[in-house]
């Protein structure tokens, strides 16, 4: 039985270790008007500081994942201060996600254009329906993908995201998989299984020894191979130090599942 929290833009949901966050925006394609985005770093903000979740999926209601930015929200205001509130109210949304303790899941379907593709590409793991779709089509409407193309193109090799930022075009879900934007494709009506069967296998290690590894791969991806060697090393060395280390090791020798702490 999952514990609901509802809000007007995001719905939050709590089932065994798994906080389920879903955009609610349904006739704007979710778009990530400031009022959304506020609300979702209010959430995600909570969401670091409790241990009781081990894992989050986030998910868009109605017929798509995420539209991008409220265009009419962008055209209300002509003041570059507007703007600029605006953009980097967006990137340290995204960087909050990149930094959560917690892995994040994006479950996809439908349209994932523009602010929306860099949402999935923010995300630590994305499962798309096969009939999902995603681009960076700025360009199309005099609007270059600047800030999306930031996360797109740690998850995109260069010339393949080059692509859709200077043509607009769509990538169609099984493309995207093949790209590295997502990591899997599966039906539609086998979309929110999938994803829950993943979370499942994630939740059940240890919550500590995942919030350790998870900001050590982002750390280490933006360094020079020594440097990054160097510090692995040193988390190595921090995570072995850990009651959850000597439990896994001792679980695996002794062949029974480990009793994770609890915080």
């Amino acid at each position: 039985m999952r514990n609901t929290e509802k809000h007007e833009l995001v719905v939050q949901q709590r089932e065994s270790g798994v906080a389920y966050v879903t955009m609610n925006r349904p006739d704007a394609y979710n778009a990530l008007s400031s009022a959304l985005m506020a609300e979702l770093q209010r959430t995600f903000d909570l969401i670091s500081q409790d241990r009781s979740v081990k894992i989050v999926v986030l998910s868009g209601s109605g017929k798509g994942f995420c539209a991008g930015h409220d265009l009419k929200e962008l055209r209300s205001q002509k003041e570059p201060d507007f703007h600029k509130t605006l953009f980097d109210q967006c990137s340290h949304l995204m960087q909050t996600l990149v930094r959560l303790p917690q892995p994040v899941i994006a479950r996809v379907h439908g349209i994932a254009t523009a602010a929306g593709c860099q949402l999935v590409a923010s995300c630590d793991l994305a499962v798309a329906s096969e009939a999902s779709w995603f681009a960076t089509p700025g360009v199309n409407i005099g609007l270059f993908c600047s800030t999306p193309m930031v996360a797109v193109s740690r998850k995109v090799p260069r010339k393949q995201v080059m692509a859709m930022l200077l043509t607009g075009d769509r990538l169609n879900a099984t493309a995207a998989a093949a790209a590295g934007l997502i990591n899997e494709v599966v039906p539609h009506a086998k979309l929110e299984q999938r994803v829950d069967e993943m979370a499942s296998v994630i939740a059940a290690k240890s919550p500590k020894v995942l919030a350790i590894g998870k900001e050590a791969f982002y750390r280490q991806l933006e360094m020079p191979l020594d440097d990054a060697y160097a510090y692995t090393s040193e988390v190595m060395v921090q995570n072995m130090q850990l009651a959850d280390a000597d439990e896994g090791i001792s679980a695996f020798i002794e062949k029974r599942a480990p009793v994770w702490t609890r915080s």
